[in-house]
């Protein structure tokens, strides 16, 4: 059985987004760059053939891939969360003593994850580590190194 995944509701809009977009677009463009390479004659040396099907291939793998993801998917329900615990959703602002700096994180599902643009996964070290917090706890994070984070404030983003 698929594992369960948990997204927030932009994220989960991300990939039924995606899926329209393959299903209704990406599927098309494909059926039509197929038979214009077939046009080109003799498929056993047609490299245009040969790399439209091998796209399709893709396509519908990664269509397959959101369906399983869609159907397995636990959409945070907002009118259901504690604002004052963190969670999936929730924008939390911390203290890392070791880094000696603030930083800004929003906890995402792991499908969502962009360190980049300060979204991290609940299912990395540290988003663990800070689910169920509130502000103004203390938390550890263990790993390679064990990190100690004070917890400044916790919101969440509202639509």
């Amino acid at each position: 059985m698929a594992e369960i995944k948990t997204y927030t509701p932009q994220g989960f809009k991300a990939l039924q987004d995606e899926l329209d977009y393959l299903v209704n677009v990406k599927v098309e463009e494909n059926k039509k760059d197929i038979s214009t390479a077939r046009a080109f004659g003799d498929l056993s040396e047609n490299s245009e053939y040969d790399e439209a099907k091998a796209e399709q291939g893709k396509i519908h793998s990664r269509i397959a891939e959101l369906r399983e993801m869609i159907a397995n998917a636990k959409v945070v329900d907002e009118s259901q969360i504690d604002e004052s615990k963190i969670s999936v959703g929730s924008t939390v602002k911390l203290f890392n003593k070791e880094r000696n700096g603030e930083f800004v994180y929003h906890i995402v599902g792991s499908y969502e994850t962009d360190p980049k643009a300060g979204k991290i996964s609940d299912d990395s070290p540290l988003g663990k580590a800070m689910i169920g917090a509130k502000e103004g706890d203390d938390i550890v994070v263990e790993g390679a190194r064990e990190q100690h984070i004070h917890i400044i404030s916790v919101t969440r983003v509202k639509d």
